[in-house]
């Protein structure tokens, strides 16, 4: 678990071990020692995902010139 420590998850990594320690958590089935260590890395899974959403938010606000509304209208399927 140590190497998982060190290396970053991905997005949707990151979000399914968030669902896993709120499912454990929920089971209160832990002591306060181990609640407040999940406890812990829940708080750091949401601020690497908050970080990888405000990326992707930036990414996209590029892409639709600088977050001017675009008109994807011509391209939806009719």
């Amino acid at each position: 678990m140590s190497d998982k420590k060190t290396q970053t998850p991905s997005f949707e990594e990151a979000m399914s071990e968030l669902e896993t320690l709120v499912d454990s958590m929920e089971q209160d089935s832990l002591t306060l020692e181990e609640s407040l260590q999940k406890f812990e890395r829940g708080v750091t899974l949401t601020r690497l995902c908050q970080q990888a959403l405000a990326k992707v938010e930036q990414e996209v606000k590029v892409l639709t010139n600088n977050g001017d509304e675009a008109d994807f209208a011509e391209y939806s399927a009719e």
